[in-house]
C-alpha cells in the first residue's frame, strides 16, 4: 500500500476560483483576450493555489479545477462526437449577482434539477451522440503538467467517471451510433483508460474518479426517472461498477480514489440538494465490489445516513470521510473529533482519512473560511494519525 493510498488529509479537487481569474475568463469568453493571455493567467492562479495547499501541509495538491468550465469537462470537453454545445466559463460573481458569504448551518431546502435533456454541454446535460466518441485532447494531462511544474507535493487529477457519463447519455436517441449502453460504455472506458495512461506517463500517481451518479441509486426521484425511460436501476448500477473496475485495472503503483456525493450544494449549510437518500442501500455493493483504494464519502450531515454502513468497507481500503461542509461556517475541532470518534466505532481508525464533503469550486463561503477548513482537516489529521 503506497503512501498516497494512506493519505489522511485529502480534498476532492475543486478549490475557489480567484475573483480576478473569473473576470479574466469572462473576458476570454467575450473575445477580449486571447488564449495565450488566459494561459498565463491560469498558470499564475494555479501556482498560487498550489502554494497555499503546500503551506497548509496537504500531502497531495490539485489545480483546483479552476481552468475547467465545469468539472465534467474532464471528459465532455475532451472528446468529439456528442450532439451538444461547447462548455463556457462560468459568469463572474459580479455578473451573477451572487455574494460570497459565510453560509449557514441550515439544512438544504431546494431540490436542483440534474442532467437536463435540453441542449447544452455533454455530461453536464443529457445529450445524444452524432458519431462515435473520439479523444480530442487529454484535459487531465494538460492540467497535471501545468500543476506539476510548480508543485513539490504529489499532484492528484480528477476525472468524471463512466457511471455518471452513462447517466448523462441520451441512449434512446443514439442507436444509429451505439446500439446499446454496453457499446457506448466500451468506448467511454477505452477513451478514459487512454487518458489515465497518458497522465501516468506524465508522472501522476494519484487519480480520483468522480462518480456522483452512484447516489442516484438511493434517490427515489432518480430511480423513478430511470424506470420511466425503461431502464433497470439494478442493471445500471452493475454496469457502472463493472465499467469503473475496467477503467482502473492494470495500472500498478497508482492510487485510485472514487468520490461519491450528492453534488456541491447538498449537505450541512447548503441551500439546494441534488440527490436524497443515505449510502446504506448501496454501501455493501459499492464498497465490496469497486476496486478503488480510497472512497471519498459525504458525511457532513445526516443526509448520508449513519456511519454504520462503513462496516462494509473491506480491509485494506480507506474511507476518507467528508466531515467538513463545503458551504457554511468553519467547523470546530470538537465537532470534527466527535464525528471521527463516532465513525471509528464502525471502522478501524487505520482505514480512515478526512476530507471535505465535495469540492469548493461552487461554494458560497468566503476564501478565508474555505482555506480555514482545509487547514483544520490537515491539523486534525496530524493529531489523529501522528505517524
Amino acid at each position: 500500500m503506497s503512501d498516497l493510498t494512506l493519505l489522511r488529509a485529502d480534498h476532492v479537487g475543486g478549490l475557489p476560483r480567484p475573483s480576478w481569474l473569473r473576470a479574466r475568463q469572462a473576458q476570454f469568453q467575450r473575445g477580449e483576450i486571447g488564449a495565450a493571455e488566459l494561459e498565463d493567467d491560469h498558470r499564475a492562479a494555479v501556482a498560487e493555489l498550489v502554494r497555499r495547499q503546500q503551506d497548509i501541509g496537504l500531502g497531495v495538491v490539485t489545480d483546483g479545477e479552476i481552468t475547467r468550465r465545469n468539472f465534467q469537462e474532464s471528459f465532455g470537453g475532451a472528446v468529439t462526437g456528442y450532439d451538444a454545445l461547447p462548455y463556457e466559463y462560468p459568469l463572474t460573481v459580479a455578473e451573477t449577482g451572487r455574494q460570497a458569504t459565510g453560509g449557514t448551518d441550515e439544512a438544504p431546502t431546494v431540490r436542483a434539477p440534474s442532467g437536463m435533456a435540453g441542449n447544452g454541454p455533454p455530461v453536464l446535460h443529457r445529450r445524444p451522440v452524432r458519431e462515435r466518441l473520439r479523444l480530442s485532447r487529454t484535459v487531465i494531462v494538460q492540467e497535471f503538467r501545468r500543476t506539476a511544474q510548480v508543485a513539490s507535493a504529489p499532484v492528484k487529477v480528477t476525472l468524471i467517471g463512466p457511471d455518471r457519463i452513462a447517466q448523462r447519455f441520451a441512449h434512446e436517441s443514439s442507436r444509429h451510433v451505439y446500439p446499446d449502453m454496453d457499446a457506448f460504455l466500451a468506448d467511454v472506458v477505452a477513451i478514459e483508460r487512454q487518458m489515465i495512461a497518458e497522465v501516468i506517463a506524465a508522472g501522476c500517481r494519484y487519480v480520483q474518479i468522480d462518480e456522483p451518479g452512484y447516489t442516484a441509486y438511493v434517490d427515489q426521484v432518480s430511480l423513478d426517472v430511470m424506470r420511466g425511460r425503461g431502464e433497470d436501476p439494478d442493471q445500471n448500477l452493475a454496469r457502472g461498477i463493472a465499467a469503473d473496475n475496467a477503467l482502473i485495472a492494470g495500472f500498478p503503483g497508482v492510487t485510485f480514489a472514487v468520490h461519491i456525493c450528492r453534488g456541491g450544494g447538498g449537505g450541512r449549510g447548503g441551500d439546494w440538494i441534488h440527490r436524497e437518500g443515505s449510502y446504506d442501500a448501496v454501501a455493501e455493493r459499492l464498497y465490496g465490489e469497486l476496486d478503488f483504494d480510497r472512497f471519498l464519502l459525504e458525511y457532513d450531515s445526516a443526509a448520508a445516513g449513519s456511519f454504520d454502513s462503513l462496516r462494509y468497507m473491506p480491509a485494506g481500503k480507506i474511507a476518507v470521510l467528508g466531515l467538513v461542509s463545503n458551504n457554511g461556517r468553519l467547523e470546530t475541532r470538537d465537532y470534527l473529533r466527535r464525528r471521527l470518534e463516532e465513525a471509528t466505532r464502525h471502522i478501524p481508525v487505520g482505514q480512515v482519512g478526512l476530507c471535505p464533503r465535495c469540492g469548493f469550486g461552487g461554494s458560497n463561503s468566503t476564501e478565508e473560511v474555505i482555506w480555514g477548513k482545509l487547514a483544520l482537516i490537515r491539523q486534525l489529521a496530524g493529531e489523529a494519525w501522528p505517524s
